[in-house]
């Protein structure tokens, strides 16, 4: 008898306890906390600098056909070694001047029901050329074309130093951006807070297109080729993120 009382003292001691543990158990639990953002509001904005370019890049070539590959290759080896000696004479340096392209293909005349028949060989030998007086553009076509060049691909314009005009447009770019998050800001009812972060997008230079044309028809109708540089278009995309106090 005296055995089975302790026994059931113990029990209604230990779960006393626990029903005393499980309320500080409860309290000591740290509530949920929700941290809140800081309003931002973020925008995009550009900058863009019109200049005039100083150099320009052309890309001609050298198509000859023969009966056979042998002979086709050779007669264009002989055709663009007389057109780099023109560059020499325009005033081009070596290392402005890099062979982009050197092809060779058999060439097939095709009749209806019958099968291909082979009519010879075409070599192709492209190159370009980087020429750092734009001024100079419309006789160097004309003398590339005087000795041998039967192909131009195109005229690329651009600048030798473009950081002078890139950082121009950064300015710009800020500038932009600053006025418009200002206009956000007041239409908002909010005052504007300092920039978060600010990303630029890189440099991106336009200019309008420029076709060649013909250009061994437009040499030998004329004294020299004319070609018009224009302006180059220099453009920053920046995004930004600013804080806003209510």
């Amino acid at each position: 008898m005296t055995t089975r009382l302790c026994a059931l003292t113990l029990v209604s001691a230990l779960m006393a306890a626990t029903a005393l543990a499980a309320p500080v158990m409860a309290q000591s639990a740290p509530a949920p906390h929700m941290m809140q953002a800081e309003p931002s509001i973020s925008l995009s904005a550009y900058g863009e600098v019109k200049v005039a370019p100083d150099m320009a890049t052309i890309t001609f070539g050298v198509v000859t056909e023969a009966p056979t590959a042998a002979e086709a290759m050779a007669q264009n080896a002989a055709r663009m070694t007389q057109v780099i000696a023109a560059l020499r004479r325009a005033g081009i340096s070596e290392r402005d001047i890099q062979t982009s392209g050197l092809n060779l293909s058999a060439q097939y005349d095709y009749v209806q029901n019958e099968p291909p028949r082979l009519r010879g060989y075409q070599a192709s030998n492209r190159v370009t050329v980087v020429i750092n007086d734009v001024n100079a553009v419309g006789t160097t076509a004309d003398a590339v074309v005087a000795a041998g060049v039967n192909q131009i691909d195109g005229i690329t314009f651009g600048l030798k130093n473009p950081k002078a005009a890139e950082d121009q447009a950064r300015r710009a770019a800020v500038t932009a951006l600053q006025s418009k998050a200002s206009l956000y800001a007041d239409a908002l009812g909010v005052r504007l807070g300092g920039i978060r972060s600010l990303n630029e997008g890189g440099p991106n230079m336009v200019q309008p297109p420029v076709f060649a044309g013909n250009r061994m028809a437009m040499a030998a109708d004329m004294e020299s080729t004319p070609v018009a540089p224009g302006e180059l278009t220099v453009r920053i995309d920046i995004t930004g993120v600013y804080d806003i106090v209510r």
